[in-house]
This record gives C-alpha cells, sequence and structure tokens, in this order.
C-alpha cells in the first residue's frame, strides 16, 4: 500500500523562499533580512512569488520524502523529472523472494483478470527462488521479477520542481499510481508552506485551462473541486 512520509524539509520553507527574494533588491545581508521579514510579509511576498513566475528563489526550498509501497512503474516514470535526487531499493542487493506486488485497480476488480495476475506473480516469485537457489547472483535473477514489484525509494525535490511536477502528475490524465502519490505529496507540503503550494496542482488548476488540447479529460470543474478539498 502506498505510504509516502515527508522526512526533511527546509526549516520555515516560505520565509527562506521570501528573504531569496528580498535579497534581490537589497543591500541587505541575508540573515539580516530574515530578522526583519514578519509573518505576514513572508506570506505577501510568496504569494507575489509564485504569481510573478519568480521561480530561481523557490529553488532555496527543499522536501525530501521517503515513499514505499509503489511499483517498480511508477518509480520508471518519477525518476524522468530533472533537478531532483532518488535513492531506490536495488533489486541487485536486496533479496526479491517472496516480493510484494502493486495491483491495478482495472485488475483487481474483475476477480478473473486478479486470479491470472496473482498466479503470474506467483510463477515469477517461484522462478525467482529456482534461480537464486541454483547459485544465479540476484543481480541476474532480477530479470525475471515485473514491473509490478513493490519497491522503495527517497526523493529530495526544491519547491520549484515540485511545483511543476505537480502541474504533470496531478494532471487527471497522469497515469494512475504516480497521480496518487503526487497528491499525497501535495497533502504533506500543504501543512508546512500552504501559501507556496496554495495553487498547486494540476496545470489547469493553476491556469484555468487545461494544456492538453484535444486530449484532455474534460473535467475542470471536478479537478477545481478536487483542489479545494
Amino acid at each position: 500500500m502506498l505510504k509516502v512520509t515527508l522526512l526533511e524539509y527546509t526549516p520555515d520553507p516560505e520565509r527562506v523562499v521570501a528573504m531569496a527574494a528580498r535579497l534581490c533588491y537589497s543591500a541587505s545581508g541575508a540573515a539580516k533580512l530574515a530578522e526583519r521579514l514578519s509573518d505576514a510579509k513572508v506570506k505577501e511576498m510568496v504569494q507575489k512569488i509564485v504569481a510573478m513566475g519568480h521561480a530561481s528563489c523557490l529553488e532555496h526550498a527543499s522536501f525530501t520524502f521517503g515513499i514505499e509501497g509503489v511499483s517498480r512503474v511508477l518509480t520508471h516514470q518519477l525518476v524522468r523529472h530533472r533537478i531532483a535526487s532518488y535513492d531506490q531499493q536495488s533489486q541487485r542487493y536486496v533479496a526479491a523472494h517472496g516480493f510484494q506486488y502493486i495491483t491495478p485497480p482495472t485488475i483487481a476488480a474483475q476477480p478473473e483478470a486478479q486470479a491470472k495476475y496473482d498466479a503470474l506473480m506467483q510463477q515469477i516469485r517461484e522462478t525467482y527462488d529456482e534461480l537464486t537457489a541454483m547459485g544465479v547472483p540476484k543481480e541476474d535473477a532480477r530479470y525475471v521479477l515485473a514491473n509490478a514489484a513493490e519497491t522503495k525509494i527517497l526523493v529530495t525535490m526544491n519547491a520549484r520542481t515540485l511545483l511543476h511536477f505537480f502541474n504533470l502528475r496531478c494532471c487527471n490524465r497522469a497515469q494512475w499510481e504516480i497521480r496518487a502519490m503526487a497528491y499525497e505529496m501535495l497533502r504533506l507540503v500543504k501543512q508546512v508552506a500552504p501559501t507556496l503550494f496554495h495553487n498547486a496542482g494540476a496545470s489547469c488548476v493553476n491556469t484555468g485551462r487545461c494544456p492538453e488540447g484535444s486530449m484532455t479529460c474534460g473535467k475542470f470543474a471536478e479537478m477545481q473541486k478536487l483542489r479545494e478539498d
């Protein structure tokens, strides 16, 4: 089952972002600027920075997530996002005997499909066990493992990258598993930086229009309500 934990983040991330913006137009040093910024001013500046797209300031706030209960299908998509750091559980060194796996809802909804799916996963488990018992190294036996195999990954992104990530992966057209993870990540960062991520989410939520053109999901009102909830 999907589990996302916000492990670490820049202390007072919104103040850091506001301080970075103020530094660009001030003769004072960063430490002195931080002392002068009231909470109300920080909120005002963060709102302005996000609205203006002064994105370089957002890069000074970073967030580290521990993610479990996801498939290799998801992580293959996740690591395409640039300006991020990743460390994933290794199938080369960690034995995969009796590995857990992720089941897509469309398969789980059909008993016959679920039975075929489970049977295949069990066959893969047995083949993996047999290969390693024959002396095949784990790094070679892993070739038989399914994309469905459960994995764990540590992810660090700055606020600028996160906002772009949410634009893409909170979209209703994003693949279901990574979309669920993106919404959970968004829920967590909103708790520690509510102003910074106030309008975060699918691109249509931010701009009022869908960038997908003829491939739009056609559910703009639903997406707006989802963000509000």
